[in-house]
This record gives C-alpha cells, sequence and structure tokens, in this order.
C-alpha cells in the first residue's frame, strides 16, 4: 500500500546565510526535510532525520526534530549533517519548538513531561511536570520568562520558567487520552515582541489573554468557521491573527479591529496543520494532514487586493506505508533555516510556528510540485553556491545573525539535579480537577466534586456492611483524604485565613460524638495522610509525622530526614515515603520508613532507599490486602517487600507489559496476595481514570520478571518463588500472632513442594544430577522422599544415594528437642532410645501422634507390605534403608555408611502423607520399605507451626494419656536391641549388623504388639464393609474403614480405644486378637520359623540374603499381610 506521508509543517525561510536564496523549508512525517526554492521547484533538496518524525524546529542554522526514537535530535541547516542528541523521552515528543534567539529549545512529549533544553549544554535542562496527559503543544514567550503548554487532560498551562511552577491553568480544551484522538492540537501563539498577547484556538474562537493579569481580553471568530480551530499565527507585525481549522478553512483578522479580513477554504477539506506568514507579509503558506502545501497571497494588502490561492498538490509522491493515521495530529512546527535574518520588524516573530521569509522574488503563481528522490540535489548547490558569496551585499539596515553566544560561564558536564516530586495521597487524581478521586482503596472510593453548583465529598463502601454512603459537605476544601473500615480521614491546606486542619469522621465509634478535628500550627501545612487500625497520621510542611488515635488523642511525633512524598498505612504498620536526598538525571532520590505501632512499638525499615526504576518517580505506595507493602512507579513497575529476604523489594508485575498504547496506564487501586490479583483500572491515554462513567476494574496477575520465562524450567521457577514471595505474609502474621487460615499455608507448601518435584524430574530427563540436589535442599522431607523413589526408578543410583544423605542430615536439622515437654513424653522418648546414641534424631522430638496419623499410618503400613512382597530378589536385599538405591546384589558400603543409613532408619525423615499415594508397586522403591519407621516424623507444616508456637494443626480428638504407651509399644520392634551400644562401638561392628537386626526381629517378635482402636473396629466390621464393597482389596479395605473410623464421634472412637487398651492387659487375649486372617497368619509364622532356623546359620560375611528374610522383616515391621 502507497500513501503521502502527512506534512508536518512549513515555513518561509530567510536568506540562507550569505545568499538571497528564497526557499521554503517542510517536514513529512516520513522523516524527510525539503528545502524548496519555490513552488515551481520540482528538485528539492532532502534532508532525513529518521524513520518518522513528529515534529521539527529551525533557527540559527541548527534543524531540532522529534523522531520515533523517542529524542529530539539537533543538525545542521542545510548541510543536514547530525549534531547530537538534546534529549529523551519515555515516548515520542509530540511538539518541539525554540525560543525568540535560539539559545533554548521545549519539548513536549506523550509521557506528560516538558522539558526545555540549552542548545549549547543539552546538560542543562528543566523539567516541568503536571499534565496528565500527552503534552499537545509548546510556545515561548518572546521575553524568555513564560512558557504556554496544552495538554490531552484539556489544560491550557503558562509555566514561569525559571522556578518550573505553574502560573496559571486553564482548562480549555475537549480532554481525550491520546494525540491521535485529540480534536484539536492547539498551536497557540504569542504575540510577537512584546507578548502582550496570547492566542489560543479554542473550539470555533480565538481567545485572546493578556499577559501578566492573564484575563480573557476579547474573542476572534467569524461565522464562516464551523469546525475546530486547531492553529493560530501571528503576522509578523503583530497586527494580524491567522487560523486555520481541521476542515480546512484558514480566517484572518484584524486584532485592533477584531474583524475578518480574509476567508479561504481548501479545495478537499483538509485539515490544517501548518500556518506561517512570510516576514515581510502578504503570504501565507499552509500544509494540511494529507501532504500538500499551500500558499496564500496577497493577504491583507493596504492596496485593497484580494488574497490569491494557491495550492501546490501532492508534495509527496509514493512512500513506503511506514505511518499511520497518527501523523493526522502530529505536530506542525513552522521552521527556521540559517539566515543573516534581515530584521524587518517581522522576523522578530518569537511563535516558532511562524515562517521566516528568505529574500528573494515571491512567485505569484502556484506550480504542482512533485517529489523525486532520484533527483539531483540543484537546489543544494544553489544553496551551497549562495554560500560562497560575501555578505556586503546585504541591505542598509539589516543586522546579521551573531554566532550562537559562547558565554565565559565554566562548562558543567556532570549530572543534573532533578526536581524533587510533589507529595501525594495514593489511589487519587490531580487536585486540580473539578471532579476527582480524593482516594479509591480497598475499603471504598471517596470522590470531590468542586464546581459552579456544588463542593461536596461523596463517600460509597464497598460493602455496604461496614457503612452506608455518605455525602459530606467540603466547605473547607478537603484536598487530601483516606478511608478505612473504622473512619474517614481528610485534610486541607492552610490560608491566610484558617490554619491546615485534620479532620476525622469516626463511624465506627459507639457514642454520638462521631467527628474531631484538629489544627496544625502556624506555618505548617498537612501533605500526606493515612489511617490504620486504631490509630491516624499525617505528614507535615515541616518533616514531622504525628500520631493520633481514631478517636483524636495525639500520640507520636517524630521528624521525617526529607520532605515527605506519600505515606500509607494498615493495621499496626505505618510507611513514609520521603525525600532523603537529590536525584539526578532524572531519577529521585527517596527513602522509606516502616514503623510498627501496636504493643511492641519498632521500626522495621530505617530510611532505606526506595528503589525506583530508572528515571521514574513514585505512583503508588500502600500495603497489600494482607499486610505486605506494595509501591507502583511511573514505569509501571510493581514492587513488593520480600520479609524473607532481608526486607528487600522484589518487583511482581509491570503493567506496561499489558497496554496496548505507549499513552496507556494501569491505575492501581489494590494489591492481594491471596488470590493472587492486581486490581487496577485501565487508563486509555492517560494515567488517570475520569470519575464519569464509573471506570472498570481490572485484574492482572502477577510475573516475577525471571530469565528464559518461556521455557518449560523458567515458568515453573517463576511459579515457585512467587508462591514463596507471595505466602511470605503468613509467617509475618503467625510470628506477630495474627489470626491467618491454616489451609492457606498448607496448600502454599503443597503447591511449591510439587513444582519443585516438576523441576526435579525436568532435570532428571535433562540429566542434571547435580542440579537435582540444588532443588532437592529447597524441599521438605516428604518430597525429599518422593525426589529419592523418582531418581530411584530412573536408575540415578548415585543422585539417589546424595538425596538419602542429604536426607538424613535435613531430619537431624529438623529433630532439635523442644524444652518444655511433659515428663510422660520424655520417658517415651527415653524408651524408644534405650541403647542408642544421644545424639539429635527425629525420635527425640517431642511428638504426640492422634488417632487420625495413627490410622493413615497403618494404611501405608500394609501398602507397603504388598509391595516389598511382590519385589524381585535383587530388590528386596535390604542391609539398611538405603541398600536398595544403589541397587547392587552385593553391598561392601564403608562401615560409615552403615551407621549412617541404621541412624537414618531411626529418624525416618521420608513418612509419606497420608494424601500421597505411590500406584506403582513393581519398581525399586526404597521408601515404601522405609515407611514402616516413620511413625513420628512430623510434616514440613507442623514442624513450622511447632517453633512459631501456632497451632496451626490440630488433633482432630483428644489424645488419652496412654496413647503415649500404645505408641511406644508400637514402636518398639523397629530399634534393634543392642544393649547399650554406642555409636562408636557400632562402627567397629558393623559387619555384625544384620545378625543382630535378625536376633532382633526374633527376640521382638514374641513381644505382641497390642491392636489399636481401629484395627478391634476393623475386625468387626469388615464384612459390613465387604458387602458394600465386595471386589476390595485388603488395602482398599483398610481406606474404606479409615474413612468409615473417622466419620465416627469422638466418643465412640474413645470406646474402641478403651477396648483395645483393657485388650491388651491380657496376654492371651492380646495374642488371640493380634491374629490375621489364616492365610496371613500362617504364612507370617512359617516365615518367622524359617528365618529363626536360619539365623544360627548366617555367615558374617554380607551377602545377599534369602527373599524370604525381607519377607519376613516387612511383615513383622508393618504387622499386616
Amino acid at each position: 500500500m502507497l500513501m503521502q506521508p502527512t506534512l508536518l509543517t512549513c515555513c518561509f525561510p530567510e536568506k540562507i546565510r550569505r545568499g538571497i536564496c528564497s526557499c521554503i523549508v517542510t517536514c513529512g512525517s516520513d522523516g524527510d526535510v525539503r528545502i524548496w526554492e519555490n513552488l515551481d521547484d520540482d528538485d528539492p533538496k532532502s534532508i532525513n532525520v529518521g524513520e518518522k518524525a513528529y515534529s521539527f524546529a529551525l533557527k540559527n542554522g541548527r534543524l531540532v526534530t522529534a523522531v520515533s526514537n523517542n529524542t529530539v535530535q539537533i543538525h545542521t541547516f542545510p548541510e543536514g549533517a547530525p549534531d547530537g542528541i538534546l534529549t529523551r523521552f519515555t515516548t515520542n515528543a509530540n511538539h518541539v519548538v525554540f525560543n525568540r534567539d535560539g539559545t533554548k529549545i521545549a519539548a513536549g512529549s506523550s509521557d506528560f513531561m516538558v522539558k526545555v533544553v540549552e542548545v549549547t549544554d543539552s546538560s542543562q535542562q528543566k523539567t516541568f511536570r503536571g499534565h496528565d496527559a500527552p503534552v499537545l503543544s509548546l510556545s515561548f514567550d518572546p521575553q524568555d520568562v513564560f512558557l504556554t503548554s496544552a495538554s490531552c487532560d484539556g489544560s491550557v498551562r503558562v509555566w514561569k520558567i525559571s522556578d518550573q511552577t505553574c502560573v496559571t491553568s486553564w482548562p480549555l480544551l475537549q480532554k481525550c487520552n491520546d494525540v491521535i484522538n485529540a480534536k484539536s492540537i492547539c498551536r497557540f501563539a504569542w504575540q510577537p515582541k512584546s507578548g502582550k498577547l496570547l492566542a489560543v484556538p479554542v473550539e470555533k474562537v480565538v481567545k485572546l489573554y493578556r499577559r501578566e493579569t492573564w484575563d480573557n481580553q476579547f474573542d476572534l471568530s467569524d461565522n464562516f468557521i464551523t469546525q475546530t480551530l486547531s492553529i493560530v499565527t501571528w503576522s509578523p507585525c503583530g497586527q494580524y491573527v491567522a487560523a486555520g481549522s481541521v476542515d480546512g478553512c484558514i480566517a484572518v483578522w484584524n486584532v485592533d479591529t477584531q474583524e475578518c479580513m480574509e476567508r479561504m477554504k481548501h479545495e478537499k477539506s483538509y485539515t490544517i496543520c501548518g500556518l506561517a506568514w512570510h516576514p515581510k507579509g502578504g503570504q501565507i503558506a499552509y500544509t494540511d494532514t494529507e501532504g500538500n502545501l499551500g500558499l496564500l497571497e496577497n493577504v491583507c494588502n493596504k492596496d485593497g487586493k484580494k488574497s490569491s490561492g494557491k495550492v501546490s498538490s501532492a508534495v509527496a509522491k509514493d512512500y513506503n506505508d511506514l505511518f499511520d493515521e497518527d501523523d493526522d495530529f502530529l505536530n506542525t512546527d513552522l521552521i527556521e533555516p540559517r539566515s543573516s535574518p534581515k530584521v524587518v520588524s517581522n522576523e522578530e516573530d518569537d511563535d516558532d510556528d511562524d515562517l521566516m521569509l528568505a529574500s528573494g522574488h515571491p512567485r505569484h503563481r502556484g506550480a504542482i510540485i512533485e517529489d523525486d528522490e532520484n533527483s539531483l540535489d540543484t537546489a543544494l548547490m544553489k544553496v551551497n553556491s549562495n554560500l560562497e558569496k560575501d555578505d556586503d551585499n546585504d541591505q542598509d539596515g539589516s543586522i546579521p545573525v551573531l554566532p550562537v553566544s559562547t558565554t565565559q560561564r565554566p562548562f558543567y558536564d556532570g549530572p543534573m539535579p532533578t526536581p524533587q516530586q510533589k507529595p501525594f495521597q495514593s489511589g487519587s487524581t490531580p487536585s486540580h480537577l473539578t471532579h476527582r478521586f480524593m482516594v479509591w482503596n480497598s475499603i471504598g472510593i471517596i470522590r470531590c466534586y468542586n464546581d459552579e453548583q456544588d463542593n461536596a465529598i461523596d463517600v460509597e463502601f464497598h460493602d455496604t456492611s461496614i457503612h452506608h454512603a455518605t455525602h459530606l459537605p467540603n466547605s473547607l476544601n478537603h484536598t487530601m483524604a483516606d478511608l478505612s473500615s473504622e473512619a474517614i480521614l481528610l485534610a486541607c491546606e492552610s490560608t491566610e485565613e484558617l490554619a491546615s486542619k485534620l479532620h476525622c469522621v469516626h463511624f465506627s465509634s459507639w457514642d454520638s460524638n462521631k467527628e474531631w478535628t484538629v489544627d496544625m500550627p502556624k506555618d505548617e501545612d498537612i501533605e500526606a495522610i493515612c489511617l490504620g487500625q486504631g490509630w491516624a497520621a499525617c505528614a507535615t510542611s515541616a518533616m514531622l509525622t504525628r500520631v493520633f488515635t481514631i478517636g483524636g488523642v495525639q500520640k507520636e511525633i517524630f521528624s521525617l530526614p526529607g520532605p515527605v512524598v506519600s505515606m500509607a498505612g494498615h493495621g499496626e504498620q505505618l510507611l513514609v515515603i520521603y525525600h532523603r536526598g537529590t536525584g539526578f538525571d532524572g531519577d529521585q532520590c527517596l527513602g522509606v520508613q516502616l514503623i510498627e505501632l501496636g504493643k511492641k512499638k519498632r521500626q522495621v525499615l530505617h530510611g532505606d532507599p526506595l528503589p525506583l526504576t530508572k528515571k521514574s518517580y513514585l505512583m503508588w505506595v500502600g500495603f497489600s490486602a494482607e499486610g505486605t507493602p506494595c509501591y507502583v512507579d511511573s514505569e509501571g513497575i510493581v514492587k513488593m517487600l520480600n520479609r524473607g529476604l532481608g526486607n528487600t523489594w522484589i518487583p511482581v508485575c509491570d503493567t506496561r507489559e499489558y497496554c496496548k498504547g505507549k499513552s496507556d496506564h494501569y491505575w492501581v487501586i489494590g494489591i492481594h496476595e491471596k488470590p493472587q490479583q492486581l486490581r487496577c483500572i485501565p487508563c486509555k491515554g492517560a494515567r488517570f481514570p475520569p470519575t464519569l462513567p464509573r471506570p472498570a476494574v481490572a485484574i492482572l496477575s502477577f510475573k516475577l520478571p525471571y530469565c528464559q520465562i518461556t521455557t518449560e524450567k523458567g515458568q515453573m521457577e517463576e511459579q515457585f518463588w512467587r508462591s514463596v514471595v507471595f505466602h511470605n505474609h503468613l509467617d509475618y502474621l503467625s510470628k506477630n500472632g495474627y489470626e491467618y487460615d491454616e489451609n492457606a499455608k498448607n496448600e502454599a507448601a503443597k503447591e511449591q513442594q510439587e513444582l519443585l518435584m516438576k523441576l526435579f524430574a525436568l532435570s532428571c530427563k535433562l540429566e542434571r544430577e547435580f542440579r537435582c540436589v540444588e532443588l532437592a535442599d529447597f524441599m521438605t522431607q516428604n518430597a525429599v522422599s518422593l525426589a529419592i523413589k523418582y531418581a530411584s526408578r530412573s536408575r540415578k543410583l548415585i543422585l539417589a544415594q546424595r538425596l538419602s544423605e542429604m536426607a538424613v542430615e535435613k531430619a537431624t536439622e529438623m529433630a532439635a528437642p523442644e524444652e518444655d515437654e511433659e515428663e510422660e513424653e520424655e520417658d517415651f522418648r527415653n524408651h524408644l532410645n534405650a541403647g542408642y546414641s544421644n545424639s539429635t534424631t527425629e525420635w527425640s522430638q517431642p511428638r504426640v501422634r492422634n488417632l487420625h496419623e495413627q490410622d493413615m499410618e497403618d494404611s501405608k503400613e500394609a501398602d507397603a507390605v504388598e509391595e516389598v512382597e511382590e519385589m524381585p530378589e535383587m530388590q528386596k536385599f535390604r542391609q539398611n534403608p538405603f541398600c536398595k538405591t544403589v541397587g547392587l546384589p552385593e553391598m561392601s558400603a564403608p562401615k560409615s555408611a552403615v551407621i549412617t543409613t541404621s541412624s537414618q532408619g531411626r529418624v525416618n525423615p521420608f513418612k509419606v502423607s497420608a494424601n500421597q499415594k505411590d500406584p506403582t508397586a513393581h519398581s525399586a522403591n526404597i521408601l515404601d520399605n522405609m515407611s514402616k519407621f516413620s511413625k513420628n516424623t512430623p510434616t514440613p507444616n507442623s514442624r513450622a507451626v511447632n517453633k512459631q508456637k501456632s497451632p496451626v494443626i490440630k488433633p482432630l480428638i483428644p489424645k488419652p494419656k496412654s496413647k503415649q504407651a500404645l505408641a511406644a509399644t508400637f514402636f518398639q520392634p523397629r530399634p534393634p536391641h543392642a544393649g547399650d551400644k554406642t555409636v562408636e562401638e557400632k562402627e567397629e561392628k558393623a559387619e555384625n549388623i544384620l545378625p543382630e537386626i535378625q536376633a532382633a526381629v526374633t527376640e521382638n517378635t514374641e513381644n505382641k504388639r497390642p491392636k489399636t482402636g481401629f484395627q478391634m473396629w476393623l475386625e468387626e466390621n469388615r464384612e459390613s464393609i465387604l458387602a458394600d464393597n465386595p471386589d476390595l482389596e485388603e488395602a482398599d479395605i483398610i481406606k474404606e474403614g479409615m474413612s468409615r473410623f473417622r466419620v465416627l464421634s469422638s466418643d465412640e472412637r474413645m470406646v474402641w480405644t478403651e477396648k483395645a487398651k483393657g485388650v491388651a492387659a491380657s496376654n492371651s487375649a492380646e495374642a488371640k486378637k493380634r491374629k490375621r486372617p489364616a492365610d496371613a497368619k500362617n504364612e507370617g509364622k512359617e516365615k518367622r520359623e524359617e528365618k529363626s532356623k536360619e539365623d544360627s546359620s548366617l555367615p558374617k560375611k554380607r551377602k545377599p540374603l534369602d527373599p524370604s528374610i525381607n519377607v519376613r522383616l516387612s511383615a513383622f515391621a508393618f504387622k499386616q499381610s
């Protein structure tokens, strides 16, 4: 597709340097700047400044352009040689203009900022912030005192350049969200020389404002104008004003008589985007958005001649589709090439949009100018030849342009300080708006209406059960607000008569007086406020933070190290952001304090630097719904406090990734960690939403900026660490005694372990065994047990052995004994540890097993027995719990390994939780055999809770005291009775461990273990279970019985437990009740008899055992067939 580029602007340059060549300079959106000798020139010189141009300006031989790489660059003119970059923006610059003497340029961008840059020293920059939408146009005051700017937020502002303050602002334009949607680009202009009047196109009229007073003197209008005017320019003499409209109308007024002198209609009604007066008057050049250059002649001549319009169509011919409809609204600056200006009064027009005349004879006829990019630069030849001429032939009275002044001040090439960000309230829109949000947070919305009819505040609650909607008068002109579930907090600035006030509406108060007000001391203004649970706070211009109770009692006062920027509260936490120094090169230097105002007052963050994105500023600060500090900067980066990594800040979301356009933004109103949601309002072409219509809330997902996020590994790593970060608040709540959801913590741990297991499996497939060990270090004991299973099945024998060693270390670390335990539990541990070393193990950790846990373990035992019996001979060989992982038929492990694995059997770090089941029973599964030793291993969650002394996991039923004795009897068969041997003695006789285990098995087989209440209940109800489910296997019968047994009431389960204890008193009765079904009983008996016979003949040298030995060991340990 081919289309013509939009012509941004044109100009009548003066004599180019020393020549007398007359020319017109234009720039198109395709990035080409062309120099036309006249309308008949068919071979203009072309300078390409970039792939796409948005605006340009020309003065003193310098060509400044705003191009598509978000920079403002400079070229020499007419040579077109690049001469550096003056400044940069985060988005494209929409307008650039020179000041009167060409020493400064001003640029306005879609990132809402305006910059004024010294041409000779680009490090000398001033930034003007205040607009809340993309900047449309700029204009320098001829006296270099003021700068005007127009924006899509509907305002036209006048800035004082020296101190970068806004002198006045007029809401003149229709608001929009981007330049492309602007109804008018609002190219205003100052009256030349004096700058007495400022002409602004507004709708169908031109408003003229008087300097200093900023009053609207009068309006220029005409019935000929039927559409919105978008551009105005003054004649060089300052007597006439020309204006162009979006439908191609051009009108000229006499300012003194306010009479419309000239009217012209574009033959195709194209939008006028550029106007330029000839420096001597009499001619006006114009451009339209379709690439046409036109010329009006004999404009306002004193001899009464009517103007004649000449149009040169198709200034550009065929171009690739490098631009779109956005170009229709691009800037239309008029430019001036370097010249020895003939200082006719016309030439000193300060408006950069004014066209500077090149001396020579103007053409009075139009011609079609067709651009041919392959033609020779004949115009350049003419210009260059003129440059060789001497300047002595200049007309009398002309003043040559002096070279660019080189002042003698010392040259500073260092970083420039950044203006400090002004205080703001999070969740509020700019205070200059008549209808605005004072705050929007997770509790509700506070709107302010300040217009001719009403000045009031409306409060709306998301949950009407907190409070009903409220309408408050705003007689004090409150500008700040905060909202909590207890109160509404308002504040106003001081005036000449009144002090700054803090006003609180405590609607949750139980008494009748629900409002209180506090006046600040003289010359102390409130700059930021916030609410917490039972308190309110404000930061003032005296760099003080004042804390009040929610009822109005003054509490602590403390000083801030710098001026406040914003503050937020949640519960007992107070977060204050302030300026800790001066930033440079566009960066803010902010500090943060986090203070807890509870009973134990402490400071968590002591003025630490607040990390912002480069060249950004703070946009929102607050807490998540769960109480974690968060903030958002102007680049859309959301960061959260990572309490699990030393209170550092971690980026959790980039809202810019969700924006469709460069000028689109998301206005954050709340953050939730459970579920993980970023609640915000999409703003098309603006940084904040309007109050009407009511904005729709969008929910964005979080994503940590990890590397290679498109790969499976990167995705799972990001998910794992995001889960960790977003559940740190549970540990914080637990440590500080707050209530929290126990299920949420369990689900988070489960989710994290599942992700680790997936990463582990992926690393195994990629043969990354060292990485597997690193991943296992993050796992809990249960997850490590699953990792060992996976490694053994994948035949990663070395990996499985290393994981086994890691499991022992983890169990040792987690098994530190609690000091304050009951005496019965101490006796229980002493009994279990008889004959073993006193090293810290899982056996010595205090643990009270409840009936639910024991029942679940019984089910696991039954499953494990079946798996062991089905294993082949080589897999059943077991000297210690990890011999099977190595998978060798003959064991020649060192003695230390024997001791390690033996202790690991006692420690048992591999108890599989109740909801985990391995469906495979035919693989080399070491954990199925080890699960019989996992009676006392608490889950990771329960261990963490025990450390925090917070009741996260509660027993299903009260535990009877005799339960410990019952558990002791249950564990009795596992430890081999080796007398009082120490670890050293065991190391000396490691080779004899297996005979000792076998002897212990033989000895302990006679010590009959009493049945549990569940076992007795299962025996009596087995037939009913089989009647309902005749196809169930033994393991499924046990599981079905467990589910039915849990349904019983606590009293019923206690009855069965008491029955079991009563039966245990009689040895004969105990022996009778421990019988298995006939086939299982006979099989177990035969195996035990065979084992007893073989014990005496067992050789000392290790060699593969008969499969019947493992069968008997398994049957003994699990006590079920």
